[in-house]
């Protein structure tokens, strides 16, 4: 165990010197920004249209961020029934259900299906498409890397 340590000196005492190099800052001198909470049933939620390609009925909830810039939040909801066409983005995408059931298929993998609670993540480019069950709507939580953005994929027989 001892070695263990010994062998790792040098990256503690490199992540020491960062610590110690970095001044210290006050809460007056940071951005002031707040925390957020907020829950996907929220009426007070305001849903936003998706592109022309997806489901009647799908909508998008703008958490944090600018759709526009790097790192933004959303809550992403398709009709329970409805299918999400085959599509890509161009930035990664975290997601986790928090309402529905719901089968995703990227290109070159199995069909999951994902509950709620569950997290997936799509790497940029990837194709996919996905099926809500009948019933609840899925909603889901997706953080996004860069510009939100969903690109239609024409189907290949």
């Amino acid at each position: 165990m001892q070695h263990f340590y010994r062998a790792r000196r040098p990256f503690y005492a490199i992540l020491s010197a960062l610590f110690i190099a970095v001044p210290a800052v006050s809460a007056a001198e940071t951005k002031s920004e707040h925390a957020l909470f907020q829950r996907f049933d929220d009426p007070a939620l305001s849903w936003g249209p998706c592109p022309e390609f997806l489901p009647d009925g799908c909508a998008i909830a703008v958490l944090q961020g600018d759709p526009a810039e790097r790192n933004t939040d959303i809550f992403f909801k398709v009709p329970g029934g409805a299918d999400i066409p085959l599509h890509t983005h161009t930035s990664a995408e975290r997601m986790i259900l928090v309402s529905g059931e719901l089968e995703l298929r990227y290109a070159g993998q199995d069909v999951v299906v994902v509950r709620p609670g569950a997290y997936a993540y799509g790497p940029p480019e990837l194709p996919h498409e996905g099926s809500c069950a009948a019933g609840d709507p899925c909603v889901l939580f997706i953080a996004f890397e860069e510009p939100v953005d969903a690109m239609p994929v024409e189907q290949r027989d």
